[in-house]
């Protein structure tokens, strides 16, 4: 019988390894998954490389694990946003690595890696330092910059509801990069607010195939980033 669901949070995240690439899902809050960021911090993996949308907030959740020195490299778009205190200060005394990369060009670059593009050609940074050093080429007698696609090791996301096969709903624009991080992963690990029976998710409404997930743990009351942020709360 196939069940995707481990017992406790630590189980969730064994196996991130020093060196580890990790995609986070999330978009600033929306969506992040705090409770398996925390198990990860508690795990202490270190030289991470993170692909997420930005930075973290405050000392919680992404904030918290690069304040940990756990994260060497992030590879986002806005690592500086209200509340990004951890990064800009480490970034700025050389003690982490960033990767800056357009947004949509970020989302196209995970989603290219897990459909097994290797690479793809944009307009996006071209004449700006972001192109420095890339290869360039002429379509339509336009110029268009080359950019990789991205995969990971693992990949942390949350959703709304799951089943015991993997299947997954998420709870409106909180989607965002998890989608497609679940497929541009070697393991991916989600935290799901609700986990039904099999044949309770209506099969044209699954965004998210069980095939691309492996691990599945129940968090029912996830923690509000914005609350903890607001409330000067710092993990651990």
């Amino acid at each position: 019988m196939i069940d995707k669901r481990v017992d406790t949070i630590a189980e969730a995240v064994a196996g991130i390894a020093d060196g580890a690439t990790v995609m986070i899902g999330g978009f600033g809050e929306a969506g992040s998954p705090i409770e398996l960021i925390h198990a990860l911090i508690d795990l202490g993996p270190k030289d991470l490389t993170v692909i997420n949308n930005n930075t973290g907030s405050g000392h919680v959740g992404l904030a918290a694990l690069i304040a940990a020195g756990q994260v060497a490299k992030m590879i986002c778009s806005y690592p500086r946003s209200l509340n990004s205190k951890v990064f800009p200060e480490l970034y700025r005394a050389g003690k982490i690595e960033l990767e800056l990369v357009p947004q949509g060009t970020l989302a196209e670059r995970i989603r290219a890696g897990g459909a097994g593009i290797p690479a793809f050609y944009t307009r996006t940074s071209i004449n700006t330092p972001l192109a420095d050093g890339k290869k360039v080429r002429t379509f339509a007698g336009k110029e268009h910059v080359l950019e990789f696609g991205l995969t990971a090791d693992f990949a942390l996301v949350k959703c709304q509801t799951a089943d015991r096969y993997g299947n997954l709903l998420f709870n409106k624009t909180a989607r965002n990069y998890s989608p497609i991080m679940c497929t541009a992963a070697e393991v991916t690990v989600v935290q799901a607010r609700n986990i039904v029976e099999v044949g309770q998710i209506d099969p044209e409404c699954v965004v998210t195939p069980g095939i691309f997930v492996n691990r599945l743990f129940n968090v029912p009351d996830p923690v509000v980033e914005s609350e903890l942020v607001k409330a000067g709360t710092q993990y651990p």
